[in-house]
């Protein structure tokens, strides 16, 4: 028997004539008493045995404290208050509401008059908790049916293994919040001697076990030296679902350019390092694997460094599979990091291997430049890195463009026009003149530069010439005279590591 939250009405003709008043009144006097008996018969029971204790002091407990929310109650108004005591009754109105609201009604019913009729019913709420069981158990096997494919690749611990590896949660081993999700250090195996990264999902978001199945079946089909492995998961009904990566030591690249050590810490040498390795990871993500991945949140935050300085992508919470490179595929909901959207992706929801590659490109500018994508506390003009660094890098004013504070030694020069191209090429707005992750890999090993150079070589003796000007870079049009002028510039008030430098 159910009753709709709405009034519902039964509505009965009263007769004019005087005599029927009283057929009408035991007509009423019955309905009232069946109706009686019906919800009684519903609802008794379930009151009996919660006041019989059969519960026990933890179920009596539970309802104590949320007793204004667990009970449900039914109002039957008999309409007297509408039309006066001395008329018959000829209707009653049924809604369900919660005692809270009924409190809240309490001055309206006291201006009722007698003949007026409210019958509260307790309504046990442990059919909807049971459901609610049930539907959790439902979403579980059908997320094991879904991994299970990948699973016996995997370690799988329990809840308890990873509750004492992380000392229950403790703040202090918190490495890193997401928007739904907090990474935890800890330590697993024999005498605990393996660390890793828990990553605890939000287990009240009702897209967590999508997301937990979409990142534990892309994250365990990579295996690149640049890319942090997927160790283990853990899948529990109550406490929620987990995932154990490999712990990499040296924190995140954030933390080196913009962080406490922020000073210089990272040479040129190892920012060239981060950069030829993420772009090895993410050319692997895209061409690489079966499927084509996209990371969809590549920044800094995202890059680890271990105690080598050897770069290594993580979070694939965003990633998602593509049909092939450079074919897109469109996304209702825009999800990343501000700063580092590809402006098709942020303006239509276009998601493609470019996406990226725009978002590797304002990576290579932090490298570069020492400066975060967005920064409020700057000159106008200034706080967006994109906007600020294109009009530099078009004139190839490096003097403007490069971090001061590493120092400088020759063999740096190449390394950093190598950097400077790729990220020209990585940020056009418009993704179809944006470079594939291939192409960027090229110039950063510069792969291009001797492809250039034999181009170059050709054309000379074909034109006599062994002096012809390389016009094959659209990103740096200079001779080599103008590149040592810009540099000279560029290298004012640095301080170099070899006093017997001299430009080539």
């Amino acid at each position: 028997m159910g009753f709709s939250r709405n009034s519902c009405t039964i509505s009965l003709d009263p007769q004019p004539p005087a005599q029927t008043h009283v057929k009408i009144d035991d007509f009423r006097v019955k309905f009232q008493s069946l109706l009686y008996k019906m919800i009684w018969g519903f609802a008794a029971p379930r009151r009996r045995r919660r006041s019989s204790g059969e519960d026990g002091p933890e179920a009596a407990d539970s309802g104590g404290k949320n007793s204004e929310y667990n009970k449900a109650w039914l109002l039957a108004d008999s309409g007297g208050g509408f039309g006066g005591a001395e008329e018959p009754h000829s209707s009653f109105r049924f809604s369900l509401c919660s005692e809270v609201e009924l409190e809240s009604m309490a001055d309206t019913y006291t201006s009722y008059s007698s003949a007026a009729t409210v019958l509260m019913v307790n309504l046990d709420n442990g059919f909807s908790d049971s459901k609610s069981a049930e539907m959790k158990w439902r979403r579980i096997e059908s997320l094991e049916r879904s991994i299970s494919p990948l699973a016996h690749s995997l370690i799988r611990f329990s809840y308890s293994q990873i509750r004492s590896a992380t000392g229950n949660f403790s703040k202090g081993r918190v490495l890193g919040r997401g928007a739904l999700s907090c990474v935890f250090s800890g330590r697993l195996g024999f005498m605990r001697a393996t660390t890793v990264a828990i990553k605890r999902l939000d287990k009240e978001d009702n897209e967590s076990s999508k997301a937990f199945c979409r990142e534990l079946m892309i994250a365990s089909s990579l295996h690149n030296q640049h890319i942090v492995p997927l160790v283990g998961f853990c899948i529990d009904s109550e406490e929620g679902l987990f995932l154990v990566y490999r712990y990499v030591s040296g924190g995140s690249l954030d933390r080196f350019l913009h962080g406490k050590k922020r000073g210089g810490a990272l040479s040129w040498s190892v920012r060239y390092k981060v950069a030829v390795g993420i772009a090895e990871a993410i050319e692997y993500l895209h061409n690489g694997t079966e499927r084509c991945v996209v990371h969809r949140d590549i920044k800094p935050s995202n890059i680890l460094l271990s105690s080598k300085k050897m770069p290594k992508l993580c979070d694939f919470g965003l990633a998602s599979w593509t049909p092939a490179p450079s074919i897109p595929f469109l996304c209702t909901t825009v999800k990343g990091t501000f700063g580092y959207l590809a402006p098709e992706y942020f303006q239509h929801g276009k998601v493609s291997d470019k996406t990226d590659v725009y978002a590797f490109g304002v990576v290579l500018l932090e490298l570069i430049t020492g400066r975060k994508p967005i920064e409020s506390k700057i000159g106008l003009g200034e706080q967006n890195l994109v906007l600020w660094a294109k009009p530099l890098l078009q004139q190839g004013c490096l003097e403007k463009l490069l971090d001061q504070r590493p120092k400088f030694v020759e063999k740096n020069f190449t390394r950093i026009n190598r950097m400077v191209e790729a990220a020209a090429s990585c940020i056009k707005n418009d993704d179809s003149t944006r470079a594939d992750m291939k192409e960027i890999l090229a110039i950063l090993r510069g792969e291009e530069e001797l492809q250039r150079g034999l181009i170059s070589k050709k054309k000379a003796i074909l034109a006599g010439n062994s002096n012809v000007i390389d016009y094959f870079n659209p990103q740096l049009k200079r001779t080599k005279s103008e590149m040592k002028s810009h540099f000279a510039l560029a290298m004012m008030g640095v301080e170099f590591e070899d006093d017997t430098y001299k430009p080539v």
